[in-house]
């Protein structure tokens, strides 16, 4: 147990340490509040992993993600699909 709390912190630190890095590392401020806004979701994600392990719900909130993805990149195949078959037919209707 103790190897974990140990694991989560060593992770929260050299993720504070990284996004401390890039947002130092950036030229212009023009985009520091945006990577400020992603690095804050990110965080309150990590924060978040312990509570959700011991309640059990880490594996229902992956599986909710999977399958939202799972949608998302079958309905991008499918259009992508469509659009092929429509640029295909009027090139094989000029070849006729």
């Amino acid at each position: 147990m103790f190897d974990y709390i140990y694991e989560w912190l060593k992770n929260l630190a050299f993720y504070m340490i990284l996004v401390t890095a890039v947002i130092r590392a950036l030229p212009d401020n023009s985009y520091q509040k945006y990577i400020r806004f992603f690095a804050g979701l990110i965080l309150v994600i990590l924060l978040m992993t312990p509570i959700l392990k011991l309640t059990g719900m880490k594996g229902t909130f992956s599986e909710l993600y999977r399958s939202a993805v799972y949608e998302q990149e079958s309905k991008e195949i499918e259009e992508a699909a469509a659009f092929l078959q429509e640029m295909e037919n009027p090139l094989l209707e000029e070849g006729d």
